[in-house]
């Protein structure tokens, strides 16, 4: 990359505001990937020496910043889970600061740490919320971890030379919260050669930060032997409570047996009964669900489960039930995919969709920063960490 000039003799540098305003700022569309600022050169050593006052300190102050009166943690997030980052920052009281992401022409992803944020990121621990799916969100993930592992070892050399190139490094304290975590079905290995793509995913993401925090995934076993700390935390307690609010049930049930312990939390919560249905696959095309002890004549009842897909299994499920005279189904998750008209296709079988934010869905009414809460609360803990 070479410093490019506009044609009267100024030279472009990024948008790297600091505290107080500055004038004279333009915009200028210069050939290449971006829009970038253009500031005259007149300003050129006043931006840097102002941004200088801000993040260096004076050597007998320590490696690490410190923490000023009436500052907070923070909570980080890029494109893909700016909501539950701001709800785990209500939970937590911390702040909550976006990154830059964006994508060029050719689809490859940008990432950069706001000059207002740097500090920020480098006086305290920091949790970075971010799914791993789809695809993108993975690689995007590994990018912001990648910048913030840069600005917290003082790594800030830059083409442009815009601020101090070196800092000193402050240390572990990077937390990586992962609301979805995508490939988390892929956790077992059928046939030879396969990859155990949950496992390949964690072992990656856990290189590059302090610990990890996941909420009900599918099959937790899969991260237990990472490099560092996970946190297994779960959204039922507020499914739970939302579902006690709003529908009442009287039952709930899980979709098969794997996903009973799900459902007998929620119904302990609730003070209900809880079963399951059995699940026996008939063919490659034909999976029947048969009621085990069931007896939901007359009642309401909820299915519950860690996410829906397609929703052929929560349809299912639903018209066994109503053939055994429930006379209401509502359907619950912590993850709506919610994939090929899943949503069309339930609505035809249950009377309401319930879901937490932790993917992008229509039918989010549960919030699932207080799970995320209890993760980062539990890895402080762990990692003997101060708040």
């Amino acid at each position: 990359m070479t410093l490019r000039h506009s044609y009267d003799g100024e030279v472009s540098r990024p948008n790297y505001s600091c505290a107080g305003s500055l004038v004279g700022w333009s915009t200028r569309l210069i050939t290449g990937r971006s829009q970038v600022q253009v500031l005259p050169r007149a300003l050129l050593h006043l931006v840097d020496g102002v941004f200088r006052g801000i993040v260096t300190r004076k050597e007998h102050e320590g490696s690490a910043f410190r923490l000023h009166q009436g500052n907070r943690m923070v909570v980080l997030s890029g494109s893909n889970s700016r909501l539950l980052a701001e709800q785990l920052a209500a939970s937590l009281g911390w702040e909550h600061h976006q990154l830059e992401t964006r994508r060029f022409p050719d689809s490859e992803g940008y990432i950069r740490i706001p000059s207002e944020t740097i500090e920020a990121v480098r006086k305290e621990p920091v949790v970075l919320v971010s799914n791993t799916f789809p695809d993108a969100g993975i690689v995007e993930t590994l990018l912001m971890l990648e910048a913030i592992n840069d600005v917290r070892k003082g790594n800030m050399e830059n083409l442009r030379e815009i601020g101090p190139q070196n800092m000193d490094d402050v240390g572990p304290g990077i937390l990586l919260a992962v609301p979805y975590f995508g490939y988390s079905r892929q956790d077992k290995r059928f046939k030879p050669g396969e990859a155990i793509s949950a496992r390949a995913i964690g072992h990656l993401l856990a290189s590059r930060c302090d610990g990890i925090i996941v909420f009900d995934l599918h099959a937790p076993s899969v991260l237990e032997d990472l490099s560092v700390p996970v946190a297994f935390t779960s959204a039922m307690p507020e499914l739970a409570l939302h579902l006690q609010e709003t529908v009442q049930p009287d039952f709930i049930l899980s979709p098969d047996k794997g996903a009973i312990e799900r459902a007998s939390t929620v119904a302990k919560k609730i003070n209900c009964e809880f079963s399951y249905l059995e699940k026996t696959r008939i063919d490659a095309h034909t999976i029947v669900h048969k009621a085990k002890d069931l007896d939901v004549d007359g009642k309401t009842v909820a299915i519950v489960d860690d996410m829906i897909a397609t929703g052929g299994t929560i349809c299912r499920a639903a018209e066994a039930l109503r053939n055994q005279g429930a006379i209401a189904v509502h359907a619950a998750c912590s993850h709506g995919l919610f994939t090929g008209g899943a949503i069309a296709r339930l609505i035809r079988y249950v009377d309401g969709v319930h879901a937490t934010g932790s993917l992008s869905n229509p039918r989010d009414v549960i919030s699932g920063g207080p799970a995320l809460a209890r993760g980062v609360n539990e890895l402080f803990e762990r990692l003997e960490w101060s708040q």
